[in-house]
């Protein structure tokens, strides 16, 4: 299991636009039809990740909460279909519904979405405030699989309280660890 950190994209950074296939409606979405009214959290992640196996009933726990709260969730896999075809439209289709989520799981076919975003690995949290400006990005907690550390979601859980409270949030944040986004050769 390759562990890749985060890039920690700078805060402030305004998100970027994008327009996606929503593998669960089969529609395109974008972002500002996404959004949330208190902030908006975009997560890069894909299928067979053990990092996001791992997360997956933390990130579906949080989506249920704080959505009621005016934070929508976006979930984005980027990786290379071709030599990971577990991690194909089809497949994601799958997984969303076999874990429940109540969020979109976008499908980044040309991997563009993944690089403005600079995104690294998988998951990769983004949170961003009503006006879509970059305040948190790292790890959900420091939960990983096997290190025996409960999963709580405390990092993004106070930088999404922090938000809603109108309070700073602590610009230290741990980058997120998972596996890298699987690139396709031609965007390397």
């Amino acid at each position: 299991m390759a562990r890749t950190e985060s890039k920690m994209l700078a805060l402030g950074t305004v998100a970027p636009e994008f327009s996606l296939l929503d593998t669960v409606s089969k529609k395109t979405m974008n972002l500002h039809a996404l959004n949330g009214d208190r902030g908006t959290v975009i997560m890069f992640i894909c299928n067979h990740c053990p990092f996001v196996i791992h997360v997956n009933p933390e990130i579906t726990k949080m989506a249920i909460e704080y959505q009621k709260k005016g934070i929508h969730f976006i979930a984005i896999s980027s990786n290379d279909v071709e030599n990971y075809p577990e991690d194909g439209p089809h497949y994601m289709r799958i997984k969303a519904k076999a874990e429940n989520y109540t969020f979109p799981y976008l499908y980044d076919e040309d991997q563009s979405i993944a690089k403005k975003y600079d995104a690294a690995c998988t998951p990769d949290f983004f949170l961003f405030d009503e006006e879509l400006k970059l305040v948190y990005r790292g790890q959900l907690d420091d939960s990983r699989p096997g290190n025996g550390l409960p999963l709580t979601g405390k990092d993004l859980r106070n930088a999404i309280e922090n938000l809603l409270k109108g309070e700073a949030i602590d610009p230290n944040q741990k980058p997120s660890i998972g596996c890298n986004i699987k690139w396709k050769s031609s965007n390397q």
